[in-house]
């Protein structure tokens, strides 16, 4: 009797202590994980969206979004070669950086990016590749999937709804818009920001027809062949073009701010921005008219897309993919696309969207100026870096004496 008490007292004590390592070991699954997002700083939209995006990541995935503020991406770039210079392989103190351009192709010749892991994002098939090649793109870069799109700024149009019945919707149009109100559209002197934004657009259309390899060039470093070969179209289109330009092309706008002041003028008709939330509220702040509209052309807009990524020692590398998926997602994207929260592009392709999807990207945007959320915007890759030096002294020789 006494032995089968005393193991029964001991069965207890042993439930008891599997009970207790059992919920010990669930709320160390359920513990929060950290990640360390390094995000440029300088924005309070963009630190006001990170908070939003915090509070939803902490409620759905409980995960901690740590956002380190940067003033320089570069800085980031630095501390993660560094860590591996240091032989830190597995700890490193970025998990996720916002990046694009230059940093993105010093992290890829240093190889401090992570192994290829976008294909394991559940919500990236939304951007529909296929169809919007410039989400695999960073500057003319191939990413490798290497990192994941987070938002875009595009080549958007706009236009005096007063004035103007019905916009050119592509380059040819623009031509023969052109007859009908000549001289009320220009864009600017390069090399201006807007100007190389232009010839950027208008040399990737006017070689769309071209065999997939020749195009390729465009974003490949330049030489004498592939200029030669790939800017004549643009030129002769450019030759056609500049009499009917505002001035008779005999003089061009210094920037994209000169043609908004033209538009508010009517000294022109048309004219485009690489922001689109600018328009809204350049209106809102009485800079453009009210009836002003913008609108995407159809042969392609010019997009300048940014990034996340995960560098090769990430310590939180799963907990930072769930993170980007997250912030790839259409209630994460259509949040930043709101003009008063952010009013960064979505990358998302609303062709691939469930009615709902689209609902949650309606439902913030009712400006008349701003871009209809629902416009289905065809994405051009930026050029190789290297083409807008050749281009822009190639104009100044031929047009740039004003």
């Amino acid at each position: 009797m006494m032995l089968a008490r005393n193991n029964k007292g001991l069965n207890a004590q042993l439930n008891l202590l599997f009970f207790v390592l059992t919920l010990i070991f669930c709320q160390a699954a359920q513990a929060t994980e950290k990640v360390y997002f390094y995000a440029w700083g300088g924005s309070p939209q963009v630190n006001q969206y990170l908070q939003w995006a915090k509070h939803t990541l902490q409620a759905q995935k409980n995960i901690e979004l740590i956002h380190v503020k940067l003033t320089d991406t570069s800085d980031a770039v630095s501390r993660i070669l560094a860590e591996k210079a240091a032989g830190n392989d597995k700890n490193g103190s970025v998990d996720l950086l916002w990046v694009n351009g230059e940093n993105f192709a010093s992290m890829l010749e240093h190889q401090l990016l992570a192994e290829p892991w976008l294909d394991e994002l559940t919500h990236f098939k939304l951007t529909r590749p296929k169809q919007n090649p410039a989400v695999l793109r960073d500057f003319g870069m191939d990413t490798q999937k290497r990192e994941a799109p987070w938002g875009k700024a595009s080549l958007v149009f706009y236009y005096h709804s007063g004035l103007v019945a019905k916009p050119p919707k592509t380059l040819a149009e623009i031509m023969q818009w052109l007859k009908q109100y000549p001289h009320r559209f220009t864009y600017p002197k390069p090399p201006d920001f807007y100007a190389n934004s232009f010839l950027k657009y208008a040399i990737s259309v006017l070689n769309q027809t071209q065999p997939e390899a020749i195009q390729q060039m465009l974003y490949q470093p330049v030489n004498n062949k592939s200029f030669d070969q790939l800017s004549k179209p643009l030129w002769q289109f450019l030759d056609k073009l500049h009499p009917h330009l505002w001035r008779k092309g005999q003089y061009f706008p210094s920037s994209g701010a000169q043609m908004q002041r033209l538009i508010d003028d009517q000294e022109i008709y048309l004219s485009f921005t690489f922001t689109a939330a600018e328009i809204p509220a350049a209106v809102k702040q009485y800079n453009l008219p009210r009836k002003v509209r913008t609108y995407v052309m159809q042969d392609g807009s010019l997009s300048n897309i940014h990034f996340v990524a995960i560098p090769f020692n990430a310590r939180h590398k799963q907990a930072a993919k769930q993170v980007a998926d997250f912030l790839l997602s259409p209630q994460a994207q259509a949040k930043k696309q709101q003009i008063d929260i952010w009013g960064d592009q979505t990358v998302l392709d609303m062709a691939a969207l469930s009615k709902q999807q689209q609902r949650l990207f309606v439902q913030n945007q009712a400006h008349p100026s701003a871009l209809p959320t629902d416009a289905k915007v065809k994405l051009l890759s930026e050029l190789h870096p290297s083409w807008v030096s050749r281009l822009n002294r190639e104009w100044l020789k031929r047009y740039g004496v004003q």
